[in-house]
């Protein structure tokens, strides 16, 4: 590399790694709908998710890309799903040999969640074959020790074919003025991506791994203080969920098991005989199956009369709860639109069944909304349980 390019190079390294974060940029709703789908063969390949111990992929055998005349690039066919995962590296191990960093073989919505999961940055290469400077970069900046072990060790790489797909939807993003272009990127917000670092052109490897390993001291420190802060405020959230529930059921349960008692008193009032102290306690110990039967057709009686309470009210505004419990037991239950949500937390501590006693929450999936202490007061309808909604009981 000459003196002129060298010197440019170390200007750019001192300028571009000033700022915490360097710019935000929103990510094409094409990416973000590209979460992973049946990924098959070549994710069970690379195991994705877990760093290997060496630096080759093995390529299907049924890809396109190892035959010359059929390269993808040249004959414009549109590939099958699981094709267009391994383009790039195919295209870069025909030209470059396997000699390179661990690029992830995945949808770059998966690596995004790599990265977030493992705590690291992603180091990002759009890839144009045709461009002058790429051998010399691919060769020797790339194919480096220096640089293959210090990015293995620091970053979830991650590398596209710029003039295709997801690769052609980052480049119109991120607008890269040169290539080679790399760059440091980290996970935002649900549509945001950070663009920490950015390298346009050729580097030595010696000026890549000063550049990664500067951006990583002074922008690693700010993300991580970031992430470190919002996971203390999801668990202190959880937390404060979690005591409101526990103290909404106890109370519900206290007050249930006073209305039962109640109940039973009324039913069960009967002349005391007098007797001796041990047969006066023998006569308690009798009443005890007598009191847990009487709970039950209690129990009973309840659901009897509200059943008919939504019958008699007519079923243009009957709410039909399917409840799946963890131990794959169904419950299917009639209810008012106008009922609120704790009408379906009172049905399901009635039941009585094992495990369920304590701290739960109800989860629906399509869309997936969670129904704890917080939306006891709503409506059925409002709640967008109306007309019919299957519920997952989720023990806390």
């Amino acid at each position: 590399m000459s003196s002129t390019m060298r010197g440019s190079s170390r200007s750019s390294i001192e300028a571009s790694c000033k700022g915490i974060v360097r710019r935000m940029v929103s990510l094409p709703r094409t990416i973000l709908g590209g979460f992973s789908r049946a990924m098959g063969q070549g994710m069970d390949l690379i195991g994705i998710g877990g760093r290997r111990q060496h630096h080759q992929h093995h390529l299907p055998p049924n890809l396109p890309f190892n035959d010359q005349n059929n390269y993808p690039l040249q004959n414009g066919q549109q590939p099958q799903m699981i094709q267009e995962e391994w383009a790039f590296l195919a295209s870069f191990e025909q030209e470059y040999g396997t000699t390179h960093p661990f690029f992830y073989v995945c949808r770059f919505m998966d690596a995004l969640k790599m990265a977030q999961d493992e705590h690291k940055f992603i180091f990002l290469y759009l890839h144009s074959p045709e461009h002058h400077f790429t051998p010399s970069f691919c060769r020797e900046t790339l194919g480096s020790e220096l640089v293959v072990q210090f990015l293995d060790a620091n970053f979830i790489c991650w590398g596209t074919l710029a003039n295709r797909s997801e690769g052609f939807q980052l480049a119109s993003t991120l607008r890269p003025s040169s290539f080679p272009f790399c760059a440091v990127v980290a996970p935002a917000s649900a549509d945001n991506l950070a663009v920490l670092q950015q390298i346009e052109g050729p580097v030595s490897p010696a000026e890549l791994v000063e550049i990664l390993q500067r951006t990583l001291e002074e922008q690693g420190l700010a993300f991580d203080s970031a992430r470190a802060k919002e996971e203390d405020k999801r668990r202190a959230d959880r937390r404060l969920r979690e005591e409101q529930d526990v103290a909404y059921i106890s109370a519900l349960q206290i007050d249930q098991g006073k209305e039962k008692l109640k109940n039973l008193g009324s039913e069960q009032r009967v002349p005391k005989n007098a007797g001796s102290s041990s047969s006066s306690n023998q006569d308690k110990f009798k009443q005890v199956p007598v009191t847990q039967q009487n709970i039950k057709e209690s129990t009973k009686s309840g659901e009897a009369e509200h059943k008919d309470n939504v019958k008699g009210k007519g079923n243009a505004q009957e709410t039909k709860i399917l409840i799946r419990f963890p131990n794959g037991e169904r419950k299917e239950e009639s209810f008012l639109s106008t009922d609120k949500v704790q009408a379906i937390f009172r049905y399901i501590n009635s039941l009585g069944m094992a495990g369920v006693g304590g701290n739960y929450r109800l989860i629906s999936n399509f869309p997936r909304k969670v129904y704890g202490v917080d939306q006891m007061g709503m409506t059925l309808t409002d709640a967008g349980l109306h007309p019919k909604a299957s519920l997952f009981l989720e023990l806390l």
